[in-house]
């Protein structure tokens, strides 16, 4: 896998402020999906950076969100412990 500062510093600032919007624990927009498989390297790539939450939306697709170690990159390590120990 891709170092994590060199994958999120190929998103557009549009791309990290809506990532930031929808918090470390927030699910992810095709959009944002889209940007971080285009910033791995294609269709699919970013895989890994981000994973399912456990819920579907109501077309019946996954809700993904960021990996914990991802979210902590972005968000500092309190997005690392709040995925540890969600309330």
């Amino acid at each position: 896998m891709a170092d994590i500062a060199a994958v999120l510093g190929r998103l557009t600032l549009d791309e990290l402020e809506e990532i930031h919007a929808a918090g470390p624990h927030g699910h992810l927009s095709r959009r944002i999906v889209e940007a971080l498989d285009r910033a791995v390297g294609g269709p699919g790539s970013g895989r890994g950076y981000y994973v399912p939450a456990g819920s579907v939306s109501a077309t019946g697709s996954p809700h993904l969100i960021l990996r914990s170690d991802v979210a902590a990159w972005l968000f500092g390590s309190s997005a690392q412990k709040e995925a540890a120990s969600p309330a």
